[in-house]
């Protein structure tokens, strides 16, 4: 859980920026997200296989420049 206290003489936004940037850093938006729905076990391969032919396509692209 992220946690931000409020120091002496700390404006609102200042510390506001620090929870965010705690929050980011945790993964803890990413993982309210896969938690938002379920994927069924073959809709998780299918897509882990997609992310892998766009990773594989990428790195065969640059191998080429």
């Amino acid at each position: 859980m992220a946690e931000v206290i409020l120091q002496e003489g700390e404006t609102l936004e200042s510390a506001l920026r620090r929870f965010k940037r705690k929050v980011q850093q945790e993964d803890i938006i990413k993982d309210i997200k896969r938690h938002s729905y379920y994927m069924k076990p073959g809709e998780k391969r299918r897509l882990k296989e997609a992310l892998a032919r766009k990773r594989n396509r990428k790195k065969r692209a640059r191998e080429l420049e």
